[in-house]
């Protein structure tokens, strides 16, 4: 069983003063629909990708001021029967999908960082595997049913590979972990290394902030500590996988798959575009 952790306590500060009150995470962006567009919030967006992938159990890190995120992801009796007379769906639809998930929350009480944000989950994760999903970013398959997160969570269930991560080229490779691979199959590459957001990247090649782990990560990320920007970055435990043996391998999402960020004033501008065509 593979459980997923949303990490959703960063303070947004690129994207200030939008993200004073409210958190980049849920920061809206477009769906389209059969008919028409929808507005959601990026982590909902995030969230019912995973649930129709058959995930059940969530564990959402958040800081201390993040109620919006909370409350989004609460059920409202009250305030359902009132939309039901009104006939919107919409809502309902995702309140159903909440009361047949099980959802953790959990405080970073700090912004100390990626690594520590994941660390914050291991009492929820406890001996399964999971899957880590950044809440800022997220991966549109066109309508292709055939998704990189389908195969990141079925590699999960049949590896036995510590760690499995997703990339693609990216024109800033500053901004990413960058690994060096070595190609093992067609859409298979063992991972040799890994380094945050380096001066000199080795290639143009990009990590997504979605990865599949088993619980041996927790041990690594009580090892490392703050590196770039003086926070704990889980590709320095992803590294200390290596440096141990661990095997680690990376898969590169699908030709047709376009990712939306919110994270920058730039990316959320692309990522609207994007979303609403």
């Amino acid at each position: 069983m593979i459980k997923a952790v949303l990490t959703a306590a960063g303070m947004g500060t690129r994207m200030l003063p939008m993200t004073k009150e409210t958190p980049k995470e849920m920061l809206p962006v477009f769906l389209k629909t059969k008919n028409n567009y929808v507005i959601l919030p990026m982590l909902q967006l995030i969230y019912e990708q995973l649930y129709d992938l058959k995930i059940r159990n969530y564990c959402f890190v958040v800081g201390r001021e993040k109620r919006t995120i909370k409350n989004h992801f609460t059920s409202n009796v009250n305030f359902q029967n009132f939309l039901a007379q009104k006939n919107n769906s919409l809502i309902n639809k995702f309140c159903k999908k909440l009361e047949n998930s099980n959802l953790g929350w959990v405080n970073q009480s700090k912004p100390y960082g990626f690594g520590d944000a994941v660390r914050q989950s291991e009492k929820f994760v406890g001996k399964d595997n999971f899957l880590v999903h950044g809440g800022d970013v997220a991966i549109l398959s066109n309508g292709k049913k055939n998704h990189s997160l389908k195969t990141l969570i079925k590699l999960g269930n049949n590896s036995t590979a510590s760690a499995i991560l997703l990339f693609r080229k990216v024109s800033d490779p500053k901004r990413h972990g960058v690994p060096t691979l070595e190609k093992i199959s067609k859409e298979r590459y063992l991972v040799k290394n890994v380094i945050e957001k380096p001066s000199k990247p080795k290639s143009n090649f990009g990590l997504l902030p979605i990865y599949l782990f088993t619980p041996r990560i927790f041990e690594k990320l009580k090892q490392i500590v703050p590196g770039k920007g003086n926070e704990y970055q889980l590709t320095d435990a992803i590294q200390k996988l290596i440096d141990d043996n661990e095997r680690v391998i990376a898969i590169p999402i699908k030709p047709y798959e376009t990712v939306i960020d919110v994270g920058t004033i730039s990316s959320y501008k692309a990522a609207l575009k994007t979303t609403f065509h």
